[in-house]
């Protein structure tokens, strides 16, 4: 077989947040369309997925939540991180408490120990990889904790969210470019903590400008351009492609590495699933079928095939 041009890790997000987001996720992999999984462990159906997960071989990794639901830990009644009801203070909220100053960074360090102890409990062993629901993982303040739990852990690959290009696609709308700057902000940022830790991530990430009703052939198509295009001399040099090879000096080829990040699924039923407070519109959205139509389309597992695009986990890495 010739060599792949691009080893891509298509990571289907939000494993455990109910029974029929992870049938669909299910699906998907055993379609060829996702292959590896991120797992909420204070999800509802956390226990469920993680017996899919073993039962059908599916690569996994820890999908740190510290922004919905309740938290896994039982040390952190009257936290910072909670709020009056006991439970995280959400997407955004968790932003602006952490913004305020009011966040103690020892208790984000209890939540985030619980949550690999966790999964090591649900799944059997350590996760793959380890990276943050609604990037949690890349803000400041945040990652410093984050980084040092993933090396103390002994995990070696987390994502760094900054898309190739994302300023330029105008298409999405203007709320969603603002979080999305802010992210890429917050990964930047993050990128000298991930090293002084020793944590390597794919050359190349994907998925802020495809997920929902944007995930199309031809938008994957532009969007896994960047990595079809990116040598490694390029990957090295180059600030957008965060390559962390120590060895490719004395490689004569390395194919390039990346990430696709999405949310495929059976959207939730109202009233299940969810982390402790019911499902969000997201997981209810039609844009999770979408997704998981999408990928497991014949013409994108073909366009994979035809450019040398070889689906694989963190820990083929």
């Amino acid at each position: 077989m010739p060599q792949p041009k691009v080893k891509l890790v298509v990571t289907g997000d939000d494993f455990g947040y109910c029974e029929r987001r992870n049938q669909g996720i299910v699906d998907c992999f055993r379609a060829g369309a996702i292959s590896n999984v991120s797992l909420l462990v204070n999800a509802v159906s956390a226990k469920h997925a993680a017996e899919l997960a073993k039962r059908y071989h599916i690569p996994i990794g820890l999908h740190a939540n510290l922004s919905e639901g309740l938290p896994v830990s039982q040390e952190l009644k009257g936290s910072t991180i909670l709020n009056k009801d006991g439970f995280f203070h959400g997407k955004m909220g968790f932003r602006e408490v952490l913004q305020s100053g009011q966040l103690k960074m020892s208790e984000v360090e209890v939540e985030l120990r619980a949550q690999v102890n966790r999964f090591c409990e649900l799944v059997g062993h350590m996760p793959y990889h380890m990276d943050g629901h609604q990037h949690v993982h890349v803000l400041p303040e945040v990652r410093e904790v984050f980084a040092q739990v993933l090396s103390d852990f002994g995990i070696t690959y987390t994502r760094v969210p900054i898309e190739p290009d994302l300023k330029f696609c105008t298409f999405l709308p203007s709320h969603l470019r603002d979080f999305n700057a802010q992210v890429e902000k917050d990964a930047l940022e993050s990128i000298e903590v991930f090293h002084r830790h020793g944590i390597r991530w794919p050359d190349v990430y994907l998925g802020l400008s495809t997920m929902g009703k944007n995930m199309s052939l031809p938008n994957l198509k532009r969007a896994l351009g960047f990595a079809l295009e990116a040598s490694l001399d390029d990957a090295v040099t180059s600030p957008l492609i965060l390559t962390q090879s120590n060895d490719a000096a004395s490689d004569s080829y390395r194919p390039v590495t990346a990430e696709l990040m999405v949310h495929p699924g059976y959207p939730s039923q109202p009233h299940q699933g969810g982390c402790g407070e019911g499902p969000d519109d997201f997981s209810q959205s039609a844009d999770r079928l979408h997704e998981l139509n999408t990928l497991r389309d014949h013409l994108v597992l073909h366009y994979y095939r035809q450019q040398g695009i070889h689906l694989c986990a963190f820990k083929d890495f």
